[in-house]
């Protein structure tokens, strides 16, 4: 018996069963993941999801900013760089590579970012409301590299697409996308840790900001 047969024989002897799986029980799991059964809901699922998400931004240090149109980003992210002093250049998601960059005095790079890269733009799938959480698919036409290199992270969010809960989410990605790609990850807030002596430390595992463009 290998390592791995060894030790769920152990927890399914903990468990009332005896012997191995038998394909009914691999059949009744099965059936059950299928159905998606939601599990109790946080109070937010009543709640408004926009006005939560920008609450939640707002404690875990996401700044947040609302613009009439999504012509109206560059502005919104000149006026943002001018604030934090930094250089006006970007790279980003090929998607908003349209927009009228050069009349906002910035020079946007349509590319996914290398370590050399101090501000990044992106979109996300959605937006969640529960815990001012963004959710990002990886593909080739929205690489994570370009939200997880640089210090500066600039996230694009139609309001529209901001879920109350994280059980929203996954049904959202089910929905449209069916199966989940190579990679799904979540960006709450700037990267953090207080590993090392429980001093907490910004920006150590990928962006020192993060800044929510909310557009309708």
């Amino acid at each position: 018996m290998s390592a791995r047969d060894n030790i769920l024989a152990r927890i399914r002897q903990q468990s009332g069963r005896i012997g191995a799986t038998t394909e009914a029980e691999i059949v009744a799991v099965r059936e059950h993941a299928a159905q998606h059964i939601r599990g109790p809901l946080p109070s937010i699922a009543t709640h408004d999801p926009i006005t939560h998400f920008v609450s939640e931004c707002a404690r875990l240090k996401t700044t947040t900013a609302e613009v009439a149109s999504l012509a109206d980003v560059p502005a919104e992210v000149a006026r943002y760089i001018a604030t934090q002093s930094l250089e006006k250049r970007c790279v980003g998601w090929h998607e908003f590579s349209p927009l009228n960059w050069s009349m906002a005095g910035i020079t946007f790079d349509d590319r996914a970012a290398n370590g050399d890269d101090l501000i990044g733009i992106t979109g996300c799938f959605c937006g969640i409301g529960e815990t001012g959480t963004l959710l990002l698919l990886s593909a080739p036409a929205t690489p994570k590299a370009t939200a997880l290199l640089p210090e500066t992270h600039i996230c694009v969010v139609p309001k529209s697409r901001i879920v109350a809960t994280m059980e929203d989410a996954f049904a959202r990605m089910r929905d449209e996308i069916g199966e989940p790609p190579r990679a799904t990850f979540f960006v709450s807030g700037p990267s953090r840790t207080a590993d090392i002596e429980q001093t907490l430390v910004i920006g150590a595992h990928g962006p020192y900001r993060v800044h929510i463009i909310l557009v309708p």
